[in-house]
């Protein structure tokens, strides 16, 4: 699953919708469904996701599904030999 479909997904089950619903360009102020609570619900999902906790700066600059889109490409492995070197 790419990036930004796994941000779509965090996003619906933060909001409790289907992820159909969620537009290619959501943000928070555009999407009724993201309010605080959802946002609070994003960060504790997207936490999880990476395995760490997001600093505060971090989880504010949430404002976009894109945003949330980078924040997983960020953390994720770079190459499968990458992973297993060390």
């Amino acid at each position: 699953m790419s990036d930004y479909a796994q941000a779509k997904k965090l996003l619906a089950e933060a909001t409790n919708c289907d992820s159909k619903m969620i537009a290619d360009d959501a943000r928070i102020g555009t999407f009724d469904r993201w309010d605080s609570l959802a946002h609070l619900r994003l960060v504790l999902a997207i936490e999880q996701q990476i395995g760490r906790q997001l600093d505060a700066d971090e989880a504010v600059r949430i404002e976009s599904l894109s945003d949330v889109a980078a924040l997983l490409a960020s953390a994720a492995p770079r190459t499968v030999a990458g992973m297993m070197s060390g």
